[in-house]
């Protein structure tokens, strides 16, 4: 079983926030990396869903949106992380405290705030 949940953060995070979760030793990539610029949010969380990967946002608005849609539908995901709009590293460590709070599967269809 997964300890620490993957991550996957959507293109309005800073690549930053994902260099400082990597050097605490979390599992994340990012949407350059994955060439997913442009996506839509679902597709950017059905393209999360499909790695395993739990999605960190900003956008709130959508995503929470698309969680109720996808309880409504009975679909699944690995989890959803809104951030405030904060510096990177206080993003970092918001959610560095979340991931280290919470088992894998306790993130799994989860609307979470850090």
């Amino acid at each position: 079983m997964t300890i620490f949940a993957a991550l996957y953060t959507d293109e309005d995070m800073s690549a930053l926030v994902a260099t400082l979760l990597r050097s605490r030793g979390l599992d994340i990539t990012t949407v350059p990396e994955q060439a997913t610029l442009g996506k839509t949010d679902r597709e950017q969380l059905e393209f999360a869903t499909s790695l395993g990967r739990c999605i960190l946002t900003h956008n709130r608005v959508d995503f929470e949106r698309l969680h109720l849609q996808y309880m409504e539908e009975g679909k699944q995901h690995c989890g959803i992380i809104i951030v405030p709009q904060k510096s990177a590293y206080e993003v970092a460590q918001r959610i560095g405290i979340l991931v280290s709070a919470l088992m894998a599967d306790k993130i799994n269809n989860q609307l979470l705030y850090a």
